[in-house]
């Protein structure tokens, strides 16, 4: 296939780029004529961004989008959207939903990720990276959560699963690594395929101020895997592989 991808250069469409040309189709970065797929990942992703940006780029960008892909012939669209659709909560998740909405009309793909981290991760993954690396105490030994999480490796290998696979137009899916995994557990495997120590002491969870720490957020992905997919990477091999990247930056 011959495949549009937005946001090529940006954490996923990175990874996405080499695994789609590494399965025989042909990756674009503009121009969507001839093109047999688009999967739209250039939105903002920071949450405290403003709403009014959020809309203007998340939902009217996203729709005016699907509708040029329409119009030029583009049967498969691919949305990138979040775990945060599901439930919203804040302006960025709202405009999330939003954005799906304005699309289902063209029988887009929805993927809704959780937090995906991989090589090239940022922002909060990225940060407790850093603090493990370097020994640092954290105080997250009493936060009892479940979190899902989705390997890059794997977020991209079910994108690829969606654009092949007829039954899977027009619907929404959740992708995750498998099983979720609570806070201090998921620190303490980030140590592990570090070669580190984690450090890691009791502190009330009311107390500290990052939800996405102390929450849960766990994510159904049974439909994708009722098309048949399964991740290839298992969480210990994602973040071995996220960890390789992280000490030879």
């Amino acid at each position: 296939m011959r495949i549009l991808v937005t946001g090529l250069g940006g954490f996923i469409g990175s990874s996405l780029g080499p695994a789609l040309a590494a399965r025989g189709h042909e990756v674009r970065r503009e121009g969507m004529e001839g093109c047999d797929a688009l999967v739209h990942l250039a939105n903002i992703a920071h949450a405290r961004a403003e709403r009014e940006t959020l809309w203007k780029v998340n939902v009217e960008g996203t729709a005016a989008l699907a509708e040029a892909a329409a119009k030029a012939g583009v049967r498969r669209f691919l949305y990138m959207s979040s775990a945060k659709a599901a439930a919203p909560d804040d302006d960025y998740g709202r405009a999330k939903l939003a954005a799906e909405q304005a699309i289902s009309k063209h029988g887009a793909v929805i993927l809704r990720p959780p937090l995906v981290y991989g090589p090239r991760v940022k922002a909060n993954f990225l940060a407790l990276m850093h603090a493990i690396s370097r020994g640092w105490p954290l105080p997250l030994a009493s936060i009892e959560n479940q979190r899902s999480l989705v390997f890059v490796g794997n977020l991209c290998d079910a994108i690829i699963a969606c654009l092949e696979s007829p039954a899977a137009a027009g619907r929404t899916f959740g992708v995750t690594d498998g099983a979720p995994v609570s806070t201090p557990a998921l620190c303490r495997a980030i140590g592990t395929a570090l070669g580190r120590s984690t450090r890691l002491f009791p502190f009330p969870p009311a107390l500290l101020p990052s939800e996405r720490l102390t929450g849960s957020l766990v994510v159904d992905d049974a439909e994708l895997r009722a098309l048949g997919w399964r991740p290839p990477f298992s969480m210990e091999e994602g973040l071995k592989r996220t960890a390789a990247w992280y000490l030879n930056r």
